[in-house]
């Protein structure tokens, strides 16, 4: 896994107190929320308030009035309406919501959502020739349709109206519909620009209604908090307030449809909160989309009936353990093309694959960007024809990259962090050509790991557990919390579950720790017992035969005897290097071994070999902070290609028994380092 660059933040101490005794919140989580950046008290209090109200008016969004004064006129006159929304969470909860609402005003209502594999996002042009057949007067669009412009021709050919209502970035040109709401718009008034598709069906809603929300959010948050949270958009402001609520309604009085799933996920005796819904509830309604039809879980969440809401919930639960193996599969089948292909050290990874289930590919993007550091694009092909999911880091726009290659696509949307693509499948390697050279040209970044506070050992009890529950819903802009552990020792590793995962006990100044790795197998985790770390864990309640504990789970580990600018340095140089991009004379000499490094590098792996190609573990073990390391990576890399050293398929790196005596002179990387002096 590529290293991420630490960001420590630091609370304001003073008005963290101010605000403790001022709203009487707790002083730790006071302190939390000064080092995420707030300085405004109104904004905090706001922040704190259980019961805020919703501020954003439905009409501040553009066209809003008028597309609530044509579905109106629709509803009086009994004109059929189709609500078509996405198949993905928040489509499938948006269209829930509006088809919901316009059937509880006797509207003449259906609803379709299009076919993942065989229709693919968004408005199509037979989707839209079919409801011309059934007789739709007016097309109402939820989480797509602000770049369908073909479509919008269509449609009004064919003698049907259309309200687009989206949350998608907007082109250049807008479809020619009669009203198109996207908080996006240019020319859009409102101060509250990052809601999901669910949020904005919920706005519209609102002004259907004539109701500021107040209301309706205690009959339609459920719906709102489930597909803003699904959407990863940031839970803050508004989205904030309609997500607590939501969450709320769940806890207190949950609809069929969401209780069947939460049970089926097996949390439905636990306290639903966001992460609760992001990982158990909310990827089964993906599920559906992605595995089967999203008009199962469009049935699940509009029944009324336990007996069938509970069969069909079973029913998608057993896509979800498709999706699951699915997915793992071709996670493995890419990750192996990154590593043999070597476009691991491109700045932007496209890879892809004949066949690869397109459910899954955003998925798999996903972990590939969170495994490697860097932003990703999986493709699937299907003969000639090509998709693609894309997904980022923060500081670098996936979006502003498609679109600047965006001539060597059929179609591109999306967000800055994540993205779609359809292309020809010829056109894969000048996509990946071009759009690595749009990034040449910027500086790329590392994937940040975001500490909230340093913590020591013994600090960490559930009196802090209990402050952070004012802080939730955790999500996008209001991550659960991180905690630094700096400069601990590792007194104890011991592997959990067939050796997937490991717990260890960790200690500083006499107090001791125990700490758990999710996902981290100990054949392949770099550390041993002695190391001195730092550690950015997250802590969680753990109730086990009715006793309450803390739970701290570590999200990322690093050597503490390092430094981290000599570190990323030493990367980002090695990488330039990997590219076959030009050095300068001084990056060269960065990059050039002598003989004494030579030595010591082969003396110490010799003696332990080296897990999971860690370098930098290295670097301690030499007694060096970074300052070398990137001439300590060349020095492995040299001894790889020359057979002094070998690596398994754990990426533990060992002296063989008979290691060939050799120049490391007529090494090719050795010579390339040269012919930069």
């Amino acid at each position: 896994m590529r290293r991420k660059k630490w960001i420590v933040s630091k609370g304001n101490k003073d008005l963290a107190a101010q605000i403790a005794q001022e709203l009487s919140v707790d002083p730790f989580a006071a302190l939390l929320v000064t080092s995420r950046g707030f300085e405004d008290t109104e904004e905090i209090y706001d922040f704190f308030d259980t019961d805020a109200p919703l501020t954003l008016d439905p009409l501040s969004i553009a066209d809003m009035e008028k597309a609530a004064e044509r579905i109106n006129r629709a509803i009086d006159d009994f004109e059929l309406i189709c609500v078509f929304g996405d198949y993905d969470a928040d489509g499938v909860t948006a269209t829930t919501l509006l088809y919901s609402y316009l059937e509880t005003r006797d509207a003449n209502v259906i609803s379709y959502i299009p076919d993942r594999i065989n229709e693919g996002y968004g408005l199509n042009i037979g989707a839209i020739e079919e409801l011309a057949e059934r007789g739709v007067k007016l097309i109402v669009t939820v989480d797509n349709g602000v770049s369908a412009i073909d479509e919008a021709i269509r449609a009004k050919e064919l003698g049907m109206e259309l309200i687009v209502t989206d949350h998608h970035k907007v082109g250049d040109v807008l479809p020619d519909a009669y009203a198109i709401v996207n908080p996006h718009r240019a020319d859009c008034p409102s101060n509250f620009k990052e809601m999901s598709g669910v949020g904005v069906a919920f706005k519209l809603v609102c002004a259907l209604e004539g109701d500021d929300g107040d209301i309706l959010i205690e009959e339609y948050g459920d719906l709102v908090a489930l597909g803003t949270i699904s959407d990863v958009v940031t839970l803050t402001g508004e989205n904030r307030v309609m997500v607590r609520r939501g969450l709320r309604l769940i806890n207190e009085n949950p609809r069929p449809g969401i209780n069947a799933l939460m049970e089926a996920a097996g949390v439905g005796d636990k306290l639903f909160n966001a992460s609760t819904a992001a990982f158990t509830v909310c990827p089964r309604i993906n599920a559906a989309g992605r595995m089967g039809s999203a008009q199962k879980a469009f049935e699940l969440l509009i029944s009324n009936d336990d007996e069938e809401a509970f069969a069909i919930a079973e029913d998608i639960n057993h896509m979800n353990s498709l999706r699951q193996k699915t997915e793992t599969e071709i996670f493995s089948q890419a990750a192996a093309i990154i590593t043999e292909s070597g476009m691991a050290n491109d700045r932007i990874i496209v890879v892809d694959g004949e066949g690869w289930h397109q459910g899954v590919i955003g998925i798999v993007a996903a972990r590939i960007t969170e495994r490697y550091g860097r932003p990703c694009v999986v493709i699937s092909r299907d003969g000639n024809n090509a998709k693609g999911s894309c997904r980022s880091i923060d500081g670098f726009s996936i979006y502003n990259a498609i679109e600047a290659v965006s001539d060597c696509l059929e179609h591109f949307g999306g967000h800055t962090l994540a993205a779609g693509v359809g292309l020809k499948s010829y056109r894969i390697e000048e996509f990946r050509h071009r759009i690595n050279l749009y990034a040449a040209d910027k500086e790329m970044p590392f994937a940040l790991r975001k500490v909230d506070c340093r913590l020591l050992p013994n600090s960490i009890g559930l009196d802090i557990l209990n402050g952070l529950s004012s802080l939730e819903p955790f999500g996008s802009g209001n991550p659960q919390p991180c905690f630094g552990l700096f400069g601990v020792r590792i007194d104890e590793i011991a592997s959990l579950s067939e050796g997937r995962h490991i717990r260890m006990s960790i200690s500083k100044n006499n107090s001791r720790l125990g700490v758990v790795y999710f996902g981290m197998p100990e054949k392949r985790f770099p550390y041993e017992k002695g190391d001195i770390v730092d550690l950015a864990v997250n802590l969680d309640r753990n109730v086990y035969n009715g006793e309450t504990r803390v739970s701290t789970i570590i999200k990322d580990i690093r050597p503490a005897l390092t430094d981290e600018e000599k570190v990323l340095s030493a990367i980002s140089l090695y990488d330039k290097f990997l590219r076959g991009e030009n050095l300068t004379a001084e990056e060269a000499q960065k990059l050039l071994p002598d003989r004494e490094l030579e030595v010591n590098v082969f003396k110490s792996i010799k003696s332990k070999p080296l897990k999971d190609r860690s370098v930098e573990t290295l670097c301690v073990r030499l007694g060096d902070d970074g300052e070398n390391m990137a001439k300590i990576t060349a020095v492995v890399e040299i001894m790889l290609e020359m057979g002094i050293l070998e690596a398994d398929i754990d990426e533990r790196i060992y002296v063989p028994a008979n290691p060939p005596k050799v120049n490391l002179e007529e090494s090719d990387i050795m010579k390339r380092i040269r012919s930069f002096r």
